[in-house]
């Protein structure tokens, strides 16, 4: 089963199943003699993990402790592969039991049974969303490599459920549970999330991700600009569905005298490219936005069919979230950090940047 690794020099691996007895990553590539510590990682992990104070959770509750199982020795790095480890210790295999001969609409059961003519019907294995532990724990070791060259990864979340924010005061992100700008669009996406689980159903939304602190020249020409590896980062998260840098779709309606970014001896006056002109990085914030589907997991009866290909109908039970915001936020963030620590090792490979 390829496409487990991501990265040309800053390469991640993550391996391991939502029902098995852990998940984790191995990251090779790393530089030595940065400070690294199992706490530097749950720190992001804490932010991901189930049950983490909103009310869109699972009931499932992972304690998430990570084990650093090698790559760090006295508190630093030593350039050889980093492995961590978590394990699951909430996983109830016994509440997909009626799913073993059903595929349960918008998950990838179909899909996997069709390519490999097996799949794990309990939380779908690797296409679980519990696959980004290992995601999230790699983007904390990226996260001190970005941290030697000043640049720092944030997300918020713009709308979740048809409740957008207004007001973009970011210091609220972190005084409300849903990491929203707006602390009155926080209050209703609760209630929307109260609203739509009553039902049995789910909701997705908006989130926004940026990075600060870069200084111009970061990316590569034509098939590997930074952009579209930025895009392909975030496309590889199962939740999210779309994603625009910049001024993204609304660039289609408008016009090259509002789009461009014009430039002055103080720099550029705004910007409409996201942070990217040509694949690289200009030095200004680099900005990406996400849709985020609903989650498929749903209390309410949909159509489907079993093995035989007979028609059923399925309700699916279990431990699910409402909405993946606010836990996809932090896979968001640790994506992005992974592909800036990527072309930064390959930057100063050719040119010591």
């Amino acid at each position: 089963m390829p496409g487990n690794t991501f990265g040309t020099m800053f390469r991640v691996t993550t391996w391991g199943e939502s029902h098995g007895p852990a998940l984790g990553a191995v990251i090779d590539g790393c530089p030595p003699m940065l400070a690294l510590s199992e706490k530097d990682i749950q720190t992001m992990l804490d932010r991901r993990k189930p049950g983490n104070g909103s009310a869109a959770g699972t009931a499932r509750r992972e304690g998430d402790s990570v084990r650093i199982l090698s790559g760090v020795f006295q508190g630093l790095t030593t350039g050889t592969p980093i492995c961590v480890m978590v394990e699951n210790t909430d996983h109830k295999s016994r509440d997909y039991g009626a799913l073993e001969r059903v595929f349960r609409p918008g998950h990838g059961d179909y899909t996997y049974y069709k390519k490999y003519g097996i799949r794990d019907h309990r939380g779908g294995g690797r296409a679980s969303a519990r696959e980004t532990v290992g995601r999230v724990a790699a983007g904390a070791v990226a996260g001190r490599v970005l941290e030697r060259a000043g640049i720092k990864v944030f997300s918020a979340t713009l709308e979740m459920g048809g409740v957008k924010a207004v007001d973009m005061d970011y210091a609220q992100c972190g005084e409300n549970p849903y990491c929203c700008p707006d602390a009155d669009a926080a209050l209703k996406m609760d209630e929307r999330v109260k609203e739509v689980r009553g039902i049995g159903d789910s909701i997705g939304g908006i989130v926004e991700v940026t990075a600060t602190g870069l200084s111009a020249g970061l990316g590569e020409p034509v098939f590997d600009k930074l952009d579209a590896k930025i895009a392909a980062a975030l496309m590889s998260i199962g939740a999210v569905k779309g994603v625009e840098i910049g001024s993204g779709f609304a660039a289609a309606r408008s016009t090259g005298s509002v789009n461009n970014d014009p430039v002055t001896i103080q720099g550029f006056s705004s910007n409409n490219a996201g942070g990217v002109l040509a694949g690289v990085s200009s030095g200004q914030d680099i900005v990406a936005r996400v849709a985020v589907k609903p989650i498929p997991s749903i209390v309410m009866e949909q159509d489907t069919v079993d093995l035989e290909n007979s028609a059923v109908k399925l309700s699916v039970g279990g431990r699910h979230d409402v909405c993946a915001i606010p836990r996809v936020n932090v896979v968001c963030e640790a994506m992005i950090m992974l592909v800036l620590a990527d072309f930064i090792l390959q930057q100063r490979a050719v040119s010591g940047w």
